[in-house]
């Protein structure tokens, strides 16, 4: 059995920031919907609209991020690797949660975090794939 104990620190520090990155995302949406009087879905609303699809794709990119660095991190892959990785996630994560909280954002912090987001997310595919298949032949 690989034991990798920084590694697997430095996902908990990730798993921790883009847990705070989700629950920023929560109550900018809760509170989008307060001040827009939109109770249920999205209600058309186009204010709506923008945060919860920016709160949907943190979804979408950070577990299975996570979930890949973890698996790397618990084969071997070394911890300035999952640094990398989980710094990348985080930033792509925050400026592009920026971008859908705003009612106006520049275009580049959006460009700027699906980006960062998904060099994190292949390179910690790539990570687990290359971790998995060195565990297995040898």
């Amino acid at each position: 059995m690989i034991m990798n104990a920084a590694g697997i620190a430095a996902v908990a520090i990730y798993a921790g920031l883009n847990g705070a990155v989700l629950f920023w995302l929560a109550v900018q949406t809760g509170r989008i919907r307060q001040r827009e009087k939109v109770f249920m879905g999205d209600g058309g609303n186009p204010r709506m609209i923008r945060v919860m699809r920016g709160h949907a794709n943190a979804i979408e990119f950070i577990p299975i991020t996570l979930i890949a660095m973890t698996l790397a991190a618990l084969l071997g892959t070394s911890a300035p690797i999952i640094h990398v990785l989980g710094i990348l996630l985080t930033v792509g994560r925050v400026l592009h949660g920026l971008h859908f909280a705003a009612a106006d954002a520049p275009m580049w912090q959006r460009m700027a975090g699906t980006g960062l987001s998904f060099l994190a997310m292949a390179g910690a595919s790539l990570a687990a794939i290359v971790s998995g298949v060195m565990v297995l032949g040898g």
